[in-house]
């Protein structure tokens, strides 16, 4: 009898992929990606196990248009159980989840307990190891000691097998139906690294921050040799961080055999910003891979560019992937196939954290263990790129930190003296605990042609957009789809460029770390002292004028100007470091802030005991892993997305007509959706302006507003 794995609807059965052939091609594939760090003998079980349950009468009974359920899944992971003792479980864990994701290990037991047994054929059809002993090199498995260590190592084994056997089964796909592969082509990272210094080479200008973002360059450039593990790149804001990070990471890259540069951005306000930058920079497009909620792949133009970035999204197989932290640290401690496919493709890479001190402090720990782990044991290069270094690092103090962290600037605090006549940053009010009124507070804006105000809250931005003098008035919020936010942007940068024109920006946090503009004045709301340096990154950047002004206040306690409880949290913390110190933006200012912050919060620092749950599992190998991923969500706001009617989402609406993946029309919404809170939402929907797109498919998943006057050019949704 023959096997089969995949079947082909209209094609006679000899042109069926056969169960021998696709074990063996997903075995080679997960066994080359793990090969180099000694695991290339359990990556290679794993692909050999992970579909023995369709050498069965009743899986091929499926094929042949049985509707009748089959868990095909369970038996392979049965038999490594069984043969493979405490690797076993490991294996077991990624095989059984290959489709639904890794279970708690009491579900995974149960199915385990109640698999069915594969005919006996499937023995004479795959060559497994008998000694658990020759799964894993002896240096490996002495890496792979403690708890965290083994759990990471089983979603590295899943992300591994997953991908192969995703690929396996589109190749598979591809011939048969005659399609030639979208994937690959992407130039190698040599010719990405020449073509940025081409473009590095054309930097010229006078002035103290472009000599500045020279001499960082040229620095961080000597030390591309240096071994891998962790750098920063302590650099004031404007100094030309960006490309220089990304030119070191291509180097460093080059000189120990990594495949790519991965960066990292803290909010999606400015990945769009900075993936700009770098497909400027490298001369291209589609290997430059955007992945995050907003990303909307019509920018790419042609057919085949958005096809080839769409697959290279799945995996990350690409020189040079652009994601947020979101993206990047759940899917370290994510249990579904789809989001663990890459990490993998973690391995072996540069890794640049733009602005690690927006780690969210809930998930501090987990977030510091998983980055030295990949750091240790998967050849991983990890770059934190900052102004204010949030002092991670066991040589300051935080249990279970950073070792040996390495500096890539040349002198941070001479850099910082250099760039401080930027500007002047007063606290003096903040400092005596003196609030300031929305009325005082509008007189001082308007006193300023060109002036930023950045508050906490959307309704306190909405309320001070509409009380400055309206000529250059714009406003930027979450209250915006990311569209419109790309559009403002657009605008207020425009007018910046024209030295005649007036501009009053009034925003959110949104535009804070990495936006590239540049104010003469500056106000902040008093926040964390990460927020109000960033703030200050905007006043003066380029340094054109003597110096610049920033304002730090505190609001009057309204309804409207209400920061989160973070924010206050933080906030307070800030004023009393503020109280001690002469220069706020100074390094040992920020040391002292993140030091009390992390005093503060220590208990909280892993608010959801992920590390405890991982560390309690490690005793036998039997991990939570649907626990912790449950459990590990970096935003947890409850909000309910809305689309709302900003330039073409009526025509993506009805584009979107017939598209059955939820998936899919979440990707292409995403760049018109505001989030608001479910109570809001509701009340939308009964009040009748708001309705569910596709309900009878789709549920409530999709909210789109119908009432257009509710959402406003100028400040976005207003729903109170």
């Amino acid at each position: 009898m023959h096997y089969y794995a995949h079947s082909s609807q209209g094609r006679p059965m000899h042109e069926w992929q056969t169960f021998e052939d696709h074990a063996g091609r997903v075995a080679e594939r997960a066994a080359e990606s793990l090969r180099c760090f000694g695991l290339g003998g359990m990556a290679r079980v794993w692909g050999l196990l992970h579909d023995v349950g369709k050498v069965t009468k009743e899986f091929q009974d499926v094929l042949a248009g049985s509707l009748r359920r089959f868990d095909h899944s369970a038996p392979g992971a049965r038999i490594a159980h069984d043969r493979y003792g405490r690797l076993g479980k490991l294996l077991a864990a990624g095989i059984a989840g290959h489709h639904a994701g890794m279970a708690d290990w009491s579900a995974l037991k149960d199915r385990l307990d109640h698999a069915a047994a594969p005919d006996q054929a499937w023995q004479g059809l795959v060559d497994l190891p008998t000694d658990p002993t020759d799964l894993i090199d002896d240096a490996a498995a002495r890496r792979f000691g403690d708890a965290f260590a083994c759990q990471l190592l089983a979603r590295m084994l899943f992300s591994a097998g997953v991908d192969a056997d995703y690929l396996d089964t589109e190749a598979y796909y591809d011939r048969v139906e005659g399609r030639s592969s979208q994937r690959g082509g992407h130039p190698p990272l040599d010719v990405l690294r020449d073509r940025l210094a081409e473009h590095l080479n054309t930097y010229s200008g006078d002035g103290e921050m472009n000599r500045l973002r020279r001499e960082v360059l040229r620095h961080a450039a000597r030390l591309a040799s240096s071994p891998q593990g962790v750098f920063t790149m302590t650099v004031p804001t404007g100094g030309g961080k960006t490309l220089s990070s990304l030119a070191f990471a291509l180097d460093h890259a080059l000189r120990h055999g990594l495949q790519r540069v991965i960066y990292i951005a803290p909010f999606m306000s400015i990945i769009d910003q900075t993936v700009a930058v770098f497909r400027n920079a490298l001369q291209g497009g589609d290997f430059v891979v955007e992945h995050h909620s907003t990303f909307d792949d019509r920018r790419l133009g042609r057919d085949d560019s958005r096809d080839r970035h769409r697959l290279s999204m799945q995996n990350w197989d690409a020189p040079v992937v652009c994601t947020t932290y979101v993206q990047f640290m759940e899917s370290l401690f994510s249990n579904r196939p789809s989001r663990c496919r890459k990490l993998h493709n973690v391995a072996n890479s540069v890794v640049i954290l733009d602005e690690p001190q927006s780690l969210p402090l809930t998930f501090l720990r987990p977030c510091i263990a998983a980055l030295k782990e990949l750091t240790r044991a998967w050849r991983t290069t990890v770059v934190q790129c900052t102004a204010t270094p949030p002092a991670l690092a066991k040589a300051d103090g935080f249990d279970g930190g950073f070792v040996d962290v390495r500096e890539l600037a040349p002198d941070p605090r001479a850099l910082h003296a250099r760039t401080r006549r930027r500007m002047t940053v007063h606290v003096d009010d903040v400092v005596r605990g003196d609030q300031t009124s929305d009325i005082r507070l509008v007189q001082r804006l308007n006193e300023h042609r060109r002036v930023l105000c950045i508050v906490n809250s959307r309704r306190h931005a909405r309320k001070l957009r509409g009380a400055v003098d309206g000529e250059g008035a714009f406003h930027l919020s979450a209250s915006m789809c990311p569209a419109h936010r790309q559009a403002v942007l657009g605008a207020v940068k425009g007018a910046l460029g024209d030295r005649d024109r007036i501009v009053k920006l009034i925003a959110t946090p949104v535009v804070e770390a990495g936006v590239d503009i540049d104010f003469p004045v500056v106000w902040r709301a008093l926040a964390g002292l990460e927020s109000i340096i960033q703030s200050a990154g905007r006043c003066n950047r380029e340094g054109r004028l003597d110096t610049g002004d920033v304002f730090v206040f505190e609001p009057e306690p309204t309804q409207d100007s209400q920061a989160p409880p973070d924010i206050r949290q933080r906030g307070g913390i800030a004023r009393n470091v503020l109280r001690r110190s002469e220069d706020p933006t100074a390094l040992d200012t920020f040391r002292a802030y993140c030091e009390r912050l992390y005093w503060t919060t220590d208990d909280g620092l892993d608010g959801k005991q992920v590390l405890a749950k991982i560390a309690a599992g490690g005793r036998r190998l039997e991990f939570p892993f649907k626990e912790v991923a449950n459990d590990f969500r970096l935003i947890d706001t409850h909000q309910q997305p809305v689309v709302v009617p900003w330039g073409d989402a009526e025509q993506v609406l009805r584009d979107l007509g017939r598209e059955t993946s939820a998936r899919a029309v979440a990707r292409r919404l995403q760049p018109y959706v505001v989030q608001i809170p479910p109570s809001s939402c509701s009340r939308l929907i009964e009040a009748g302006a708001a309705q569910l797109f596709r309900k009878g498919e789709f549920g409530d998943r999709f909210v789109v507003l119908s009432n257009a006057a509710l959402y406003r050019h100028d400040v976005g949704l207003v729903t109170d």
